[in-house]
């Protein structure tokens, strides 16, 4: 069963963090597989888990996300694991180069479990609250996920963000409206370096409550 604590120490941030980032600087100098994840505590639950490679290089600042929505492997396995994908093998961009690990910063977002929003469809805009939910939404084999700060980052109102998880799900943006669309949110702890290497930064955020 997943577990139900709401929220995560510094020290289990700051663990949780270098264990992202030794794995994304092994899988690029060749020793994927080689970071050790802790089994103790938080890092033996069950939790979903998305790990974010920011470049401070070039225009573009996202350098690779992935991760699992659901909590169906332990967080020190998940972490490790996410961070391999972000840095190899998300889809939208070339793997990570060793050359380019100095530039390279990373965030982890800890997922609460999703839960489905239900009711009258138009409605489901004032369920979601900008700043606390991600958003899930899928329609057959067709899924799209938006973590809690992306709605912040590009200032979404909640329709806008139901329409842009569709958008990324690949299906059309009111689709979130469809009886066949099912729609769930999820809270996250979200937290980071500042810069590349520099570990924690402050004591990162929550969007549970």
């Amino acid at each position: 069963m997943p577990a139900s604590k709401p929220h995560m120490t510094p020290e289990e941030k700051r663990l949780a963090l270098g264990l992202a980032r030794d794995s994304v600087e092994s899988l690029v100098r060749g020793a994927r597989g080689s970071a050790r994840p802790p089994h103790e505590g938080i890092f033996g639950e069950l939790r979903g888990v998305f790990v974010t490679l920011n470049t401070t290089k070039g225009p573009e600042r996202l350098r690779g996300c992935i991760g699992f929505p659901y909590p169906v492997k332990k967080l020190g396995e998940a972490i490790v694991e996410a961070a391999e994908l972000a840095a190899a093998e998300d889809p939208r961009f070339p793997p990570v180069a060793e050359g380019e690990l100095d530039a390279i910063t990373i965030e982890v977002s800890v997922l609460t479990p999703p839960k489905e929003l239900t009711g009258p469809r138009e409605r489901l805009p004032s369920a979601v609250k900008i700043g606390r939910d991600g958003i899930i939404v899928s329609d057959g084999s067709s899924s799209g996920l938006l973590l809690p700060q992306v709605a912040t980052e590009f200032g979404f109102d909640a329709t806008e963000f139901l329409s842009q998880a569709c958008f990324k799900a690949g299906i059309p943006p009111d689709a979130w409206l469809g009886a066949s669309t099912k729609v769930q949110t999820f809270q996250a702890e979200v937290f980071g370096e500042a810069t590349p290497r520099g570990g924690l930064t402050g004591a990162g955020r929550s969007t549970a409550e």
